[in-house]
């Protein structure tokens, strides 16, 4: 069975990469308690922490990390009227650190997510594997039978055409889970017992064309390649449709990537995930979203954008446009989503004047 690393093997100093050029972005509900274990990874680097819930409960941070937190109130006030699209009672809130984030990269990761230990019992500095997934190419238009081509010890295969290996710019690191997988409620519910213990030392590039379930509790991005089009949905309170925030931003920002050319890595890091969720509550949040994806994803496999759509702006508002076209015949609710995906971009845009204009990578 695999187990976290203990605060003293995580304590090892890390090379803070890239420390005044990331943001750490955390949603939670309770005190932080789970910080001490990263304080060798974390602390060089600057926290932005959304309280969910209750804005008047007080979080409590432990000493010696540079943070800003921001409960309800404080993302009314910021965004005002516009504050409808940020989700509440539910992890989609994160999403508000990402907006109001001035870095050009953003690492997300749970409260109930720990320090994992590689199969030679080392503590992983999964921030550490995520800059080095980011600073790296992808290769999405020509699959790579050794995955990561740029990782030490591996390289292009007998085949692969020469005029690929240059590669894009990598927008999205997926990182993975050990312990508790990151299950649907039917799965949990005939696998109670199942824990991932299987490390698989492996970076892949998403290939073009290929969607994928992404998963929030351990994720980094390039913010001015693809942060417009981070946007965890509506979901929680008031909303028919619950956990279903991470999925819905991967696969819009998987289009949206494909149409500008740019990549997205899968594997490595592992992090330790430490709670299960209880799966009887996950099936309540989560059953209609088990229909709709049905529709949803053939939705998104289809998705085409136009030729002048050159910017992540332009490609999201496109995108809330075609959901809102085809999608609002599943449920209404969806009518309301594309709504909040505009208003995600107005608010966005607000907050980061001069982002407008979003490079985008070599397409092909």
């Amino acid at each position: 069975m695999a187990e976290p690393a203990t605060a003293t093997e995580a304590a090892a100093p890390a090379v803070a990469l890239l420390k005044d050029e990331l943001d750490i972005v955390i949603p939670t509900i309770r005190n932080l308690d789970f910080l001490e274990m990263w304080r060798p990874f974390f602390q060089p680097y600057h926290l932005i922490i959304v309280q969910d819930g209750d804005p008047t409960k007080t979080i409590k941070v432990p000493e010696g990390f540079d943070y800003e937190l921001y409960n309800r109130n404080d993302i009314n006030r910021i965004l005002g009227p516009k504050a409808s699209c940020i989700s509440f009672k539910d992890s989609a809130c994160r999403c508000f650190g990402y907006m109001v984030s001035k870095k050009k990269y953003i690492y997300t990761i749970d409260d109930d997510c720990f320090v994992a230990k590689d199969p030679s019992g080392k503590a992983i500095n999964a921030l550490e594997q995520h800059i080095k997934n980011l600073l790296s190419p992808s290769t999405p238009f020509f699959f790579n039978t050794l995955y990561d081509p740029f990782r030490e010890g591996a390289d292009f295969v007998r085949g692969y055409p020469f005029s690929l290996r240059e590669g894009v710019s990598t927008a999205v690191s997926h990182g993975l889970w050990l312990n508790i997988p990151d299950y649907d409620a039917p799965t949990q519910l005939v696998k109670p017992l199942e824990r991932n213990t299987r490390y698989v030392d492996a970076v892949m590039t998403i290939p073009k064309g290929t969607l994928f379930p992404m998963c929030g509790m351990n994720l980094a991005f390039d913010r001015q390649l693809i942060g417009p089009a981070m946007y965890f949905g509506l979901m929680g309170d008031g909303q028919p449709i619950g956990r279903y925030d991470d999925m819905w931003a991967g696969w819009c920002i998987k289009v949206i990537c494909d149409h500008l050319g740019l990549g997205v890595k899968t594997g490595l890091p592992y992090i330790y995930h430490s709670k299960a969720s209880n799966p009887f509550v996950n099936l309540r949040k989560e059953y209609k979203g088990i229909y709709w994806q049905e529709e949803i994803i053939p939705f998104f496999q289809q998705a085409v954008l136009p030729k002048d759509c050159t910017s992540v702006q332009k490609c999201y508002i496109e995108l809330a446009k075609q959901v809102k076209e085809k999608l609002s015949k599943v449920d209404p609710y969806f009518d309301k989503l594309a709504d909040a995906m505009v208003t995600w971009i107005e608010a966005w845009d607000e907050l980061n004047p001069t982002g407008a204009a979003v490079p985008n990578g070599k397409a092909k």
